[in-house]
């Protein structure tokens, strides 16, 4: 090796020669940091800083927990793209930049840059934003579906997608009609252990709020509904609350205030919530009517997020970040074409806080 140059640089070219003569192949395992130190009796810093510019360089990529592997050789035309999309329903606020903050942080290790777009729930910006995303130079991209217990008005851009060869990976819940791998949580189960739990406290008088323009909340639905009839115990059709996106600030705050401001012997003992968000903002709009939680009422949400842990609010978990980083590891497999990517599917569990207990037990 050359002399002249930085100790990491004539390990670099020397390595770089084992993938271009064959000595390594693609998905083939490098020797490790410290099998490589020991071999050309270089320090561990100068081997990492080397095989850090090969995978920064898509020579080399790297499965956490597994080692470093050498990447499939790609033309000069897909070296240039090294960006991939990401498509959600939100940015700001709630569990969204865990998200895509997961996500990020799994394409930067991969050197991959992102470029994100919101729809705001609405089909139009869906349609906007996957124009735009199309016309750009991406390796792939990662999508939530807008609305996605909807019909799907923008079909026609995902098959454009599919003509195109561009990957994608969905999150959250995938449009039924796609074919693609879709990385969620266990929704159904999720609405069944929120149900279940209040059950098993000797609530029987819940009422239910759902999001049910999405999947996620319909199958949430499904849950709480598969509970009840698990443990016999009758659900009343007038408790269960379905709203959509644009409900959220009129219908559902108005249902909820009916339904409790009914006598004490007809009124529900406990809310199971959508999500988190929901719970807050029926918190909000109960303070009027003097109910104390769990006292009176008891609550449960989805997603853990951080509100939730300030409030003490039962809820059930979310892996976001997780879910950001399994989508682009899913996402990446594809594009580097290194193995056929498969759904993921989060198993939540309860987070039992101080907003449920037994009915009529004291705050």
């Amino acid at each position: 090796m050359t002399k002249r140059l930085p100790k990491y640089v004539q390990l670099k070219k020397e390595l770089l020669q084992w993938v271009q003569t064959g000595k390594l192949r693609p998905d083939e395992q490098m020797p490790s940091e410290h099998e490589i130190t020991q071999l050309f009796q270089m320090s561990r810093q100068t081997v990492r800083q080397a095989l850090g510019e090969l995978e920064t360089e898509g020579v080399l990529y790297r499965i956490q927990g597994k080692g470093t592997f050498v990447a499939h050789p790609s033309s000069p035309e897909e070296k240039s793209i090294r960006a991939v999309g990401m498509l959600t329903t939100y940015i700001s606020g709630y569990i969204f930049p865990h998200i895509v903050r997961g996500a990020e942080g799994k394409l930067r290790e991969r050197g991959y840059q992102l470029l994100l777009s919101s729809t705001d729930n609405d089909k139009q910006r869906e349609q906007e934003s996957l124009s735009l995303l199309i016309q750009q130079p991406l390796s792939g991209l990662i999508i939530e579906p807008t609305k996605s217990a909807q019909t799907n008005l923008n079909l026609n851009f995902y098959l454009t997608l599919s003509n195109l060869n561009i990957p994608y990976v969905m999150i959250n819940e995938r449009y039924p009609e796609i074919h693609c791998p879709v990385v969620k949580v266990d929704d159904e189960l999720g609405g069944f252990l929120a149900a279940e739990h209040l059950i098993k406290l000797g609530h029987r008088r819940i009422a239910g709020f759902f999001k049910t323009d999405d999947l996620q909340g319909v199958n949430r639905l499904k849950g709480f509904i598969r509970a009840h009839q698990q443990y016999r115990i009758a659900v009343n059709p007038e408790w269960l609350i379905h709203y959509a996106t644009e409900d959220l600030h009129t219908h559902v705050p108005a249902a909820a205030n009916q339904l409790l401001q009914a006598g004490e012997a007809n009124r529900p003992t406990a809310l199971i919530c959508y999500n988190d968000e929901l719970a807050m903002k029926l918190l909000e709009t109960i303070k009027p009517l003097n109910l104390s939680m769990p006292e009176h009422l008891s609550v449960v949400g989805f997603d853990d997020s951080p509100l939730a842990a300030a409030m003490g609010l039962t809820t059930v978990s979310h892996p976001k970040a997780e879910l950001g980083e399994k989508a682009a590891e899913l996402l990446l497999d594809l594009i580097e074409k290194r193995s056929k990517a498969e759904d993921f599917v989060f198993q939540p569990e309860l987070i039992i806080r101080s907003s449920t207990a037994a009915p009529g037990s004291p705050a």
